[in-house]
């Protein structure tokens, strides 16, 4: 059984940065693809990133190109998320979760919550000034 545990969130400023951290535990986890979503009030889940911890590929949603950055900690097996230039709009509770293997079925889909099995308690984090 796959473990995830979430931290980091917070209230930042506009403009401002933030990291996330996602602890796994249990087996195989050298075989699963890690991932964020979040998950704005009265909005549906969002795919914002994804780590394939058989080659480290990444994959990212449209919106955080450029801006967050999805890493691993082989030793720790800890998955961070490296939000920049957070906007309102990034407002949420961001989410850990796992799947085998890969993170996409098709760039046209991209990230889907369905894909994902196993989840986190979430992180809020609130950007306003």
């Amino acid at each position: 059984q796959l473990r995830l545990v979430e931290s980091g969130g917070g209230l930042v400023q506009p403009g401002g940065s933030l990291r996330l951290s996602c602890a796994a535990s249990g087996t195989g986890l050298d075989y699963y693809a890690i991932g964020w979503f979040r998950q704005a009030p009265g909005k549906e889940r969002e795919g914002v990133a994804c780590i394939r911890n058989v080659d480290d590929s990444t994959y990212y949603g449209n919106s955080m190109k450029g801006r967050f950055t999805i890493s691993r900690d082989k030793t720790t097996k800890t998955v961070y998320l490296q939000m920049s230039g957070l906007e309102p709009a990034d407002t949420g509770v961001y989410y850990c979760t796992a799947r085998a293997d890969i993170c996409i079925e098709t760039v046209a889909i991209g990230l889907l919550a369905t894909d994902f099995r196993s989840w986190g308690q979430g992180t809020q984090v609130t950007v306003s000034s």
